[in-house]
């Protein structure tokens, strides 16, 4: 069986460490925002050349923080692609605002730049644009966008951990940046973690009180926050593994190649362009009978994933703001998306098998 990932092998390098951490972690008895905490965001600002980095407790809790802190009026509407994971809209809700959701680019799957002009209302605020997949969207055009109406830029870099766009680093192309380090991202955990970057000193300040039940001084309250700490255990892992997120990404790129370059025309595959550096988090291809596919491959004995088979407009959860509007591109993805192996656990043989089951299917 080729599995679509494995996380006990991808951390298996790192067990010796991890235990030799831990040993010293319960010695030291500060298990709650102590030096492993500092020290991992210290090297989290540095290999993005970012000011403040703030850990919190997972992906969803650095989004709603990003938003809140840039004290939005209520009711605000905030940008987001209509084909990412829920978690970026459920973000802006919890933050008391107003999803509104605008196509990607069917090769890209990355928010298309014109139908944001068109979105853009004197209500809109904020653009929350997701990186899918590990690859950055296309920034120069929205940025500008965002320039020209006063928006705020938020980056869901949930999946795009060393991705970059025209030689910057994704967490670097807007105002703030959410990070998700769920077991699965290229930098994982071993449970659930999260972060926010920003290069400006006031929202920085504000986080990080934020994320502590609002208070920099123990019992001293001075904001209604939250208890979203980025736990000091997993703060410690994610340093042992923060050296290798470039070799994970070479490794994931020259897995992705080999897809790439031998499976048939008849698959669509990711687009590669000049100026960016995808890092395939997720390696997907569309094909119009994914359902047989992914059958087919598991028969066959591969695991495969959907990233994601319910548009977000379909969702239950999210009717009293999307119930009866129609996304048909996000809606094409959806029903024909499909997630191959592609992870550090993945050698090139492996690969290899997948692309002649799939050629022959």
């Amino acid at each position: 069986m080729i599995p679509y990932d494995q996380l006990s092998k991808v951390n298996q390098p790192y067990q010796s460490a991890f235990e030799k951490a831990f040993r010293e972690f319960l010695e030291k008895g500060w298990y709650i925002m102590g030096e492993g905490l500092k020290e991992f965001e210290k090297q989290f600002a540095a290999f993005h050349q970012a000011k403040h980095a703030i850990g919190v407790a997972n992906g969803l809790d650095a989004l709603i923080l990003a938003i809140k802190v840039l004290d939005l009026p209520a009711g605000s509407e905030i940008i987001v692609p209509s084909n990412t994971y829920i978690a970026s809209i459920l973000a802006i809700i919890h933050a008391g605002h107003i999803p509104v959701l605008v196509e990607p680019n069917i090769a890209s799957y990355n928010i298309d730049p014109t139908g944001i002009e068109a979105a853009v209302t004197p209500k809109t605020k904020a653009i929350l644009v997701v990186h899918l997949y590990g690859k950055c969207c296309n920034m120069d055009p929205i940025s500008q966008i965002a320039q020209a109406h006063g928006l705020a830029i938020i980056e869901d870099c949930a999946q795009s951990h060393d991705a970059r766009y025209k030689g910057r680093l994704a967490g670097t192309l807007g105002h703030l940046a959410a990070f998700s380090f769920y077991p699965s991202k290229n930098l994982g955990a071993l449970g659930d973690a999260g972060a926010i970057l920003t290069q400006v000193e006031e929202y920085a300040i504000k986080l990080r009180s934020l994320r502590n039940y609002g208070s920099h001084q123990k019992y001293q309250n001075d904001q209604v926050g939250f208890n979203s700490r980025l736990d000091e255990l997993q703060a410690i892992f994610l340093s042992i593994k923060l050296p290798s997120l470039t070799a994970i990404t070479a490794h994931k790129r020259a897995l992705a190649s080999l897809y790439l370059a031998h499976l048939k025309p008849e698959f669509i595959l990711p687009i590669v362009e000049e100026g960016y550096e995808d890092v395939y988090h997720i390696f997907n291809i569309r094909h119009p009978r994914r359902d047989a596919l992914k059958a087919y491959l598991f028969e066959n004995g591969v695991g495969t994933e959907i990233h994601y088979p319910i548009a977000p407009n379909h969702q239950k959860a999210l009717a009293p703001w999307l119930a009866g509007k129609k996304y048909p591109i996000s809606e094409e993805i959806h029903a024909t998306t499909l997630s191959l192996p592609c992870s550090v656990c993945h050698e090139k043989a492996d690969i290899f098998k997948v692309i002649e089951l799939m050629n022959a299917f």
